[in-house]
């Protein structure tokens, strides 16, 4: 069985490049199933340059197929920050911290002004082959507070006006449907049968 590995720990990431591998007839792994995660460090200064650093590291330590995003929020009204320190925007992954700092920064942000884009930048790599990037947003509008359980990261304060709900409420098939990510794997999608075939 072809194999590819997701270039994050986070399960809730992994489910969503899941759902679409699998079918492909792809064994899904991630860095969790990693006995020794090699460094990388992502000093690009865009998503796209992180994405693609790090899913080329890997792939060059490793042999074997990559997929690696970088997301991030940015937001309007604070100069399109957090933008790619969206993770550790207070510290070093710390959901709370992040979302706390992000609305404090937002205190005296009047509603119409509070608009903000979720984005995702996606590289598949492999030996031999052109890295595959595509890229997906989503636009919405940053709450006074968090509202919904499901989702992580900054999900609870992004809201969408068109389903009236947070990232955090929606459902799993919800969400990849609408979501930065969903339209990114959406775009890979179109791309990736014809560049897995290609020499």
């Amino acid at each position: 069985m072809k194999k590819i590995l997701i270039a994050t720990k986070n399960e809730g990431k992994a489910r969503e490049f899941r759902a679409f591998f699998e079918p492909k007839g792809f064994k899904v792994e991630t860095l969790n199933g990693l006995k020794e995660v090699p460094e990388i460090i992502e000093n690009g200064q865009t998503f796209e340059e992180n994405a693609l650093i790090k899913a080329q590291s890997l792939t060059d330590v490793l042999q074997t197929v990559v997929v690696a995003d970088d997301s991030g929020l940015m937001v309007d009204a604070i100069g399109g920050e957090p933008g790619i320190y969206s993770a550790r925007y207070a510290g070093d992954h710390d959901d709370n911290a992040n979302n706390k700092k992000l609305l404090d920064k937002l205190r005296d942000v009047p509603d119409e002004k509070r608009t903000a884009t979720f984005h995702t930048s996606l590289v598949v790599t492999r030996i031999g082959k052109n890295p595959l990037v595509v890229n997906g947003d989503v636009k919405g509008k940053i709450l006074k507070k968090i509202r919904g359980d499901d989702g992580f990261g900054y999900d609870p304060l992004f809201y969408l006006p068109e389903l009236d709900k947070t990232f955090a409420e929606l459902t799993p098939a919800e969400k990849n449907k609408v979501s930065h990510r969903g339209r990114a794997i959406k775009k890979l999608s179109e791309k990736f049968d014809d560049w897995w075939v290609k020499e």
